[in-house]
């Protein structure tokens, strides 16, 4: 996400951290550059130029820390107001009352309906019982939907497909969500191409019915400057408490996100990024800043490899790594533990100094073709590969849809990496290892 932004910003600070001494002139030309990165992912004009001019201002004539560079400074500089910029500090915080009362709004195509399901999802992973509400009764596909994203997650549903009255609808809603034992309950209301007035009288008079502690508009990131609009007048009919930008993934750009919370004053709280239950998240200002900068995003990274990766099954991994027994079952096991943690180019985007590293289908793809070769092979085949000889090859390619070189590879590569895992079981790997530790003061090496 915001791969556009992050190139410019990254292209316009290489020339901000060769500053020797920050001066009105020497910076004039990179700010330019920044003011240009911004305007081109889509950055309402306004808060473009006031960006520029808070950091010009913060800039000039500040003191230099002695152990720092000008340079750098302003770089920091520039990643503090950033951080402001889309929200400053740690994610804000939905109401913590109980039971929490939540209204979807936004246009028709913002997602509101799969982020309405992947909201009840992250919510019930911290203990909450979750109950959808379909209170769009102009799109039937949209209850349908609804209904299937809720029975996949086991959370309770309530419709009424032949219902009028929309707020009515959402009061008996709310009541038998209520009395079925649900703290959460979340209405996932209709939208429109664009805004019009019975829309807006629609969620007005549904707002008084069911009193929501939380009124999150849902907006699609690549709607650019004009989702700054829709927030605007959500904003002053419904008095919106949050965003969710969604389909980040498709966006390169990232204009919404630092238009909406500038213009509107109203935090984003959630972001959407996949087609996935799991591809949803805590909006995190200082993570998301840093992101955009090239700085990667490592506590996210962290956070999801704990996520997606059993502990007991880590140790285990970790204990045949270092007795080098690692078998193919066990290399499948790895590939499917990265799968769940996002897309590859997600993850990259996370380590610092690799976002501007390009991972596109041909990687994803490789993968996908990992995972074919070794789950067309037999079980002995996983578990010793040095039985793997020519017929055997050519069946798991033809299984795998792929050719016999595609599984020569795959086994040239899972040899080497045995090799490796040998020579550092013994004590050679372990003198390798502390002259490694002793180049670097025992501290991984930067990026």
């Amino acid at each position: 996400m915001f791969e556009s932004l992050t190139d410019k910003m990254s292209a316009a600070l290489r020339n901000l951290r060769g500053l020797g001494k920050l001066s009105e002139e020497n910076m004039a030309e990179a700010l330019k550059e920044v003011r240009s990165a911004l305007l081109s992912a889509d950055v309402h004009f306004k808060v473009a130029r006031e960006f520029v001019e808070t950091v010009k201002e913060k800039a000039i004539g500040q003191k230099v820390i002695d152990s720092v560079s000008p340079g750098q400074q302003i770089v920091k500089i520039i990643h503090d107001e950033l951080a402001a910029l889309l929200g400053e500090g740690a994610a804000a915080p939905l109401s913590e009352q109980r039971p929490l009362k939540i209204m979807m709004v936004g246009l028709h195509g913002s997602g509101k309906t799969t982020s309405s399901a992947k909201l009840a999802r992250a919510l019930a992973k911290k203990g909450y019982k979750p109950a959808l509400i379909a209170c769009d009764i102009y799109r039937p596909a949209a209850i349908d939907q609804l209904e299937i994203l809720a029975k996949a997650q086991d959370f309770l549903f309530y419709a009424e497909r032949d219902a009028k009255d929309v707020p009515k609808l959402a009061k008996r809603g709310l009541d038998w969500a209520l009395s079925q034992g649900a703290d959460l309950v979340i209405f996932d209301t209709a939208g429109r191409l664009q805004i019009d007035h019975d829309l807006i009288e629609e969620i007005k008079r549904a707002r008084a019915a069911i009193e929501p502690q939380e009124v999150l508009l849902v907006a699609d990131s690549a709607l650019g400057q004009e989702a700054v609009n829709v927030a605007k007048h959500f904003d002053e009919a419904v008095q919106i408490t949050g965003l969710v930008l969604t389909k980040l993934d498709g966006d390169a750009r990232g204009g919404a996100a630092l238009s909406m919370k500038a213009i509107t004053g109203v935090p984003i709280k959630f972001m959407g990024f996949g087609e996935k239950p799991e591809d949803f998240d805590l909006f995190h200002p200082e993570r998301m800043a840093q992101r955009i900068l090239g700085m990667g995003d490592v506590v996210s990274l962290v956070e999801k490899a704990q996520e997606a990766i059993d502990e007991k099954e880590a140790m285990r991994m970790a204990e045949k790594m270092r007795k080098a027994d690692f078998n193919l079952e066990d290399f499948l096991s790895q590939l499917r533990a990265m799968k769940k943690m996002g897309p590859l180019s997600g993850i990259m985007g996370m380590i610092p100094g690799m976002s501007g590293i390009e991972v596109g289908d041909k990687e994803e793809n490789k993968l996908k073709k990992t995972e074919a070769i070794i789950l067309s092979m037999t079980p002995l085949e996983r578990q010793k590969p040095q039985v793997l000889n020519a017929s055997r090859r050519l069946r798991i390619a033809k299984g795998s849809g792929t050719e016999v070189r595609d599984v020569n590879q795959l086994i040239k590569q899972f040899e080497g990496m045995r090799k490796m895992m040998k020579m550092l079981k013994g004590g050679k790997g372990k003198r390798m290892l502390a002259q490694m530790g002793g180049m670097g003061g025992g501290k991984m090496p930067p990026f």
